[in-house]
């Protein structure tokens, strides 16, 4: 049992990480959990600087995922959130030499193009409109999988 125990373990670095970002407490579980089906480790954050804090940019350097435990592989925010909005967000994590690598994606329940747009220009790896599905969660999943995102790339997933 100490051997499955191990196995364990590794399985567990294995994972890719996704930081999930929502103001909404319900969109943040129904996204754990589809990101959970998908083999992935999750941690949330309900607002843009509680990310940040999380991704090791905010001022309180205790709760430092990146340095203190594992790598961020993905973040996934939402647009609309009340102080820093999920566009804040993309461009701080952007301007950080330390965290610019890690892809972004942007969910919105509005489909408004300039915004999309916008997003898309400032580095996020996509934009979602929510809700969010499992096929979504697929072929991100399968994206994570290369090391270097690569826009483009084929993932069945849908």
């Amino acid at each position: 049992m100490g051997s499955s125990s191990t196995a364990g373990m590794n399985e567990e670095e294995e994972r890719p990480h996704v930081l999930v970002v929502d103001d909404s407490l319900i969109d943040r579980k129904i996204m754990e959990k589809l990101f959970t089906n998908s083999a992935c480790k999750v941690s949330t954050a309900e607002n843009g600087q509680k990310a940040l804090e999380l991704l090791g940019q905010g001022e309180d350097k205790h709760t430092n995922i990146n340095h203190q435990g594992p790598k961020i592989n993905l973040v996934v925010t939402d647009y609309c959130m009340p102080g820093m909005t999920g566009y804040d967000l993309l461009k701080k994590v952007k301007e950080s030499c330390d965290i610019k690598e890690i892809p972004v994606i942007i969910v919105s329940s509005e489909n408004v193009p300039t915004r999309i747009e916008k997003c898309l220009k400032e580095g996020a790896q996509e934009f979602i409109l929510k809700p969010l599905k499992q096929s979504d969660v697929k072929k991100l999943r399968c994206q994570m999988q290369f090391r270097q995102p690569i826009k483009g790339r084929l993932c069945m997933g849908r």
